[in-house]
């Protein structure tokens, strides 16, 4: 047998494919593999997904004191290995749905034939790209009020963003915050009309109009937010022990957009009620497809029902296959 060389493609046939880790990916790998199905996860670029950037994670049942958000990947990640799941390094960065089995690439230089793929690729925040910013992610920087807002009852946070993020975040923060401060670029929100009514009449809402963040404050932890006025050039510290980013979220499903339907956002559409995308043998979970909710146990819910979906679908293709035998057998 001659050695390939480091530009060959090397090539495997695999019955699940799982593209992506998380709560999503995870879930589906412990449905999949108790099902029998052998599934094969490569973790994707992230592994564990935005959780791994999570510091504390208090509203997923099971954990009544609470968990770290790498940690708690770390328990789903052991129970998907413990029924079996090949969990491996690797990103996936190219498809081919155009046939059956589906063609998936890692690494440009992987290709794996499945009989069905789930797809747990998730979303990522968009942030503004400030180096405090990063330093401080998981210190009082956060990009879900949902997930975080409760740490910082009766405390001042600062929101920023113009849109229904930014409005959602920032309405539902003015329910446990002392105050919220509204950081807007432009003199006017984006958002919709019934979400900037809600921002105008919480009484500790602070919109600063026409306004940037040029640095979040605190060494360890957040202690305020520098912001100059674009109009002005006025510069202001803002005290606030949370800072929450909202300009939306990215789903990460570029490599899909040729194959499968997506939203305007890039959202993968599923048929409702289902992971079933609009190739069959084709399953979208968690953050990819989702972009309403965005929890953790939501999209480990998706990751439940995509290994649902596909164990019917290999069911149904395995008695089509058997009748055909069957068919072709007397046809001699």
């Amino acid at each position: 047998m001659s050695i390939k060389t480091y530009f060959e493609m090397t090539e495997e046939k695999v019955n699940v494919l799982i593209v992506g880790s998380g709560p999503a990916g995870y879930t589906a790998a412990i449905y999949a593999a108790r099902a029998g199905l052998n599934p094969v996860l490569y973790q994707g670029g992230q592994p564990g997904g935005q959780l791994t950037i999570t510091n504390d994670v208090e509203n997923y049942p099971g954990y009544p004191d609470g968990i770290n958000g790498p940690q708690m990947m770390v328990d789903f990640q052991k129970q998907a290995e413990r029924f079996g799941t090949d969990v491996r390094f690797g990103l996936a960065t190219k498809v081919d749905f155009s046939g059956y089995p589906h063609k998936v690439i890692i690494d440009d230089k992987h290709e794996i034939t499945a009989n069905a793929v789930i797809i747990s690729t998730g979303a990522s925040a968009k942030w503004l790209g400030l180096e405090s910013e990063q330093r401080l992610n998981g210190m009082g920087v956060s990009a879900c009020a949902v997930c975080d807002g409760f740490f910082y009852k009766g405390q001042d946070v600062v929101v920023v963003g113009a849109g229904d993020t930014a409005a959602e975040e920032a309405t539902y923060l003015s329910k446990l915050c002392n105050k919220v401060t509204l950081l807007v670029r432009r003199d006017e929100m984006r958002a919709s009309q019934i979400m900037q009514n809600r921002v105008m009449k919480a009484p500790n809402i602070e919109i600063l109009w026409n306004t940037e963040t040029e640095e979040v404050l605190g060494k360890d932890e957040v202690e305020g937010v520098r912001v100059a006025n674009n109009v002005t050039g006025e510069k202001t510290d803002i005290k606030a022990t949370g800072f929450f980013v909202a300009i939306g979220h990215k789903p990460n499903t570029e490599i899909f957009k040729d194959f499968l339907n997506l939203n305007e956002a890039g959202y993968i559409q599923t048929i409702p009620g289902t992971s079933k995308t609009n190739i069959e043998g084709v399953f979208a979970s968690g953050d990819a497809q989702d972009f309403v909710y965005r929890q953790a146990v939501t999209a480990a819910g998706t990751g439940c029902m995509a290994a649902l979906d596909a164990e019917r679908f290999l069911a149904q293709k395995e008695s089509e296959e058997t009748e055909e035998n069957e068919v072709a057998q007397q046809a001699k």
